[in-house]
């Protein structure tokens, strides 16, 4: 089981976006090197991250997790995870979704997707041309947005009036630090630039905030 002995900050929220013009909530987020993209359930919009401004939507289901995998988008959608061509907007692949519905998160790293189960408090690692499940890891919290950066896996929390964005060790599942929103602000989705932000969804704010990302302190 996990263990919580972690390091925990207070998350420093660095701006704020949205919310976006027929986009009450958000959901899953993700970033493709130039353009934000969030779920905002009938639709996926992107943004940039400088202005702000909306560049993008295409109208595709768009529930839950968003990942960019260099090329495609993939999208929780339902019961599936739909693979994305963002230049059409078209969905060119479908794999069924872990939890059958209870899906959260999704990221892409080495190769996979990482797929959050929101009640189950578990990230499954799975193959994304069939869906089969590789590896299971176990979280202490409700699991929102996942995602890797520079080898690490952090994940969103949401459980009750409580939301926190957690680095935990990728094998066995333990907490090593925890970024603790301020109160009433929330994580959905969740999606690391590569660099020092993390871009949090904010479900019914329907708002995306830039958090900082702990740099080695």
């Amino acid at each position: 089981m996990t263990r919580n002995t972690s390091t925990v900050r207070s998350a420093e929220i660095l701006r704020e976006y949205g919310p976006f013009d027929g986009a009450p909530k958000v959901g899953g987020v993700t970033y493709d090197g130039r353009l934000v993209w969030a779920a905002t359930g009938a639709r996926l919009i992107a943004f940039d991250p400088e202005s702000g401004k909306q560049a993008r939507a295409l109208d595709v289901t768009a529930d839950a997790g968003t990942a960019f995998d260099g090329k495609y988008l993939y999208q929780i959608a339902e019961q599936r995870i739909d693979k994305i061509d963002p230049a059409s907007g078209k969905v060119v692949a479908s794999i069924p979704a872990p939890g059958k519905g209870g899906d959260s998160g999704l990221a892409w790293a080495e190769g996979s997707l990482w797929v959050g189960q929101y009640r189950e408090r578990k990230i499954h690692q799975i193959d994304p041309e069939t869906g089969a499940i590789i590896r299971s890891i176990e979280s202490n919290r409700f699991v929102t947005g996942v995602t890797w950066v520079d080898g690490q896996l952090w994940h969103g929390t949401w459980e009750g009036d409580e939301s926190d964005i957690r680095h935990v060790d990728p094998h066995s599942g333990a907490v090593l630090e925890r970024l603790q929103m301020p109160q009433g602000m929330f994580v959905s989705g969740l999606e690391s630039d590569g660099a020092g932000l993390f871009y949090a969804g904010g479900e019914g704010s329907g708002k995306v905030r830039a958090v900082r990302r702990p740099q080695g302190e």
